[in-house]
């Protein structure tokens, strides 16, 4: 995992929200996809910092997370 300084940087990526997100202003993560990384970002914070993976390790996180 990286940290990619802002979410600025990834201008013009197409972000996509979480299905477990209730649109009340919880808990809201958006990912992107592209160039070689898997991005994450707070959707109350689009501006603020991003995380980055490898394509690897963001799926060895969502198998682990759905419990495969």
């Amino acid at each position: 995992m990286n940290t990619d300084g802002s979410a600025a940087g990834a201008t013009g990526a197409a972000w996509f929200r979480s299905s477990h997100s209730d649109g009340e202003g919880g808990q809201c993560v958006e990912v992107s996809v592209g160039a070689g990384a898997v991005r994450v970002r707070d959707s109350k914070d689009r501006e603020g910092p991003l995380l980055s993976f490898t394509a690897e390790a963001w799926t060895a996180f969502v198998d682990f997370a759905a419990g495969r």
